[in-house]
């Protein structure tokens, strides 16, 4: 039988997620809940209706198409999508003229997600681009992950994931023989802190980060640098610090298998409030709507925190 997965969305030219031109496959699912997530419509593992209200043109034909009352005209004339009726079978999508509705995660073969990416295999070839999956959380989709992965590899195609590291090593050792390049969030080094912004403590985090160093794989832990979460020289340089750990560990394990993998790279991620819409479409609130954006020249100073553990450090 066919793997398929649940994606919602399959990104092509991208330049961000990787090296070269890239084509990048967002999985649905996440075991984190980080407030200022830009891509909320990841974080749950099932399909789910995104409403824009303001792209609406009241021309009702949602509402002929749904039979079981979530598209509803309130008592004046106002569109409401009423999330707790819908069962999710996209008619309302399908007849949404204007955009307004949209079904985001949509269950997809292998060979349906390679057709997408083979389409612009000649632009990975001259970029030295390839394929990344991405979420969501795309472990939490292990075996649909793997089979594209292995399939990628097959094409001559370089390989990424970019991943929360919240899961067991066995998550990740399934697929790392088809990955050639993993990035990784280390968003705060104090487990309780990380408990308060994402859900979870960081234990699992940091264990598969240093089982990381015992392999042959480039790393790039990222740190997305949020306002009142950790945008301080003191929060990045305990991170820049672990990252300077995890360097010695990879140079002792080179020194005793004779390796030459590359020493990990930390790169910092400049928070923004580009997400705001995604948040009211889902009905979830956004409690990162207030929060500054770090100036350039801030951010300037963090990497330069960074860079005196004696990393390499970009953003």
């Amino acid at each position: 039988m066919t793997e398929s997965g649940i994606v919602f969305n399959i990104q092509r030219f991208s330049v961000h997620d990787g090296p070269g031109i890239r084509t990048t496959v967002f999985l649905k699912g996440c075991t984190l809940h980080c407030f200022w997530c830009h891509n909320p419509e990841g974080i749950r593992p099932k399909p789910e209706i995104q409403f824009y209200p303001d792209r609406c043109i009241g021309c009702g034909a949602c509402l002929e198409a749904c039979e079981h009352g979530a598209q509803i005209l309130n008592d004046d004339g106002v569109h409401i999508y009423v999330r707790e009726n819908c069962v999710m079978c996209g008619k309302c999508v399908d007849n949404c003229f204007s955009g307004a509705l949209e079904l985001t995660g949509t269950k997809v073969t292998v060979d349906e997600v390679m057709a997408e990416v083979l389409a612009d295999h000649a632009f990975y070839a001259n970029s030295g681009g390839g394929v990344t999956l991405s979420g969501g959380e795309p472990l939490l989709q292990a075996d649909f992950s793997r089979a594209i992965l292995q399939r990628s590899k097959e094409e001559g195609l370089h390989t990424a994931i970019e991943t929360c590291g919240n899961y067991t090593w066995s998550h990740l050792e399934s697929v790392l023989p088809w990955v050639d390049l993993v990035m990784m969030d280390l968003k705060h080094m104090d487990p309780d802190v990380h408990r308060e912004v994402t859900g979870t403590s960081n234990e699992r985090i940091l264990k598969i980060a240093e089982g990381l160093m015992y392999t042959s794989k480039p790393v790039l832990f990222r740190t997305p640098v949020v306002p009142t979460v950790n945008d301080t020289p003191e929060a990045i340089g305990e991170i820049a610090a672990f990252v300077r750990r995890l360097s010695d560990l990879r140079i002792a394990t080179n020194a005793e298998t004779g390796g030459d993998a590359p020493l990990p790279v930390l790169g910092l991620l400049r928070f923004h409030r580009m997400a705001a819409d995604k948040y009211r479409s889902l009905d979830l609130v956004y409690k990162a709507r207030d929060l500054e954006v770090p100036s350039l020249a801030y951010m300037d100073e963090l990497r330069d925190v960074a860079r005196s553990y004696g990393i390499e450090v970009e953003h």
